[in-house]
């Protein structure tokens, strides 16, 4: 990973996190006729847990968020974003390497939304994550953890008499 470092968010760093995500977001709310500059920084306030986010620095400036909130039976994935200066350089991958991984020691299913027509889309079906439903706006998607396989039966002992 480098200079990369992942590190757990703090309540006051939530205005750190809301302004890169709006610059993330803006190009593909645009296109979908969604941007909102206000209600894009509020989403992420009023969704912002910082005891289950963490925030990924590269080269000691800020290079994205992720949150895998738990739930009863699943892990949301929210708040995954890369600042532009960062996406291609592995991090997202990274993340989607690693992040599934741990959620699958706790159970149930990892399910991100994506925006409709964005490239992150893409990035999770590399790893895994497969379409579930849709709306005008976002995919949501899920990864099922890995299915446990059955005990194989012992082998019966022969012992080459009859």
């Amino acid at each position: 990973m480098g200079d990369r470092e992942l590190r757990p968010a703090t309540a006051s760093g939530v205005e750190a996190v809301a302004e890169p995500r709006a610059v993330v977001l803006r190009a593909d709310l645009e296109r979908l006729g969604r941007y909102d500059a206000r209600r894009v920084r509020q989403r992420l306030r009023d969704g912002f847990g910082p005891a289950h986010t963490w925030v990924t620095e590269a080269g000691g400036a800020f290079g994205g968020c992720v949150a895998p909130r738990p739930a009863a039976d699943r892990h949301w994935l929210e708040h995954f974003y890369l600042a532009p200066e960062h996406q291609g350089g592995g991090i997202g991958s990274d993340v989607l390497r690693h992040l599934p991984a741990r959620c699958d020691r706790d159970g149930g299913a990892v399910r991100p939304n994506v925006l409709r027509g964005g490239p992150a889309r893409r990035l999770y079906e590399r790893y895994g994550f497969t379409p579930e439903t849709e709306d005008p706006v976002d995919v949501f998607m899920v990864r099922e953890p890995p299915r446990l396989s059955q005990p194989r039966p012992a082998p019966r002992c022969r012992t080459g008499r009859t």
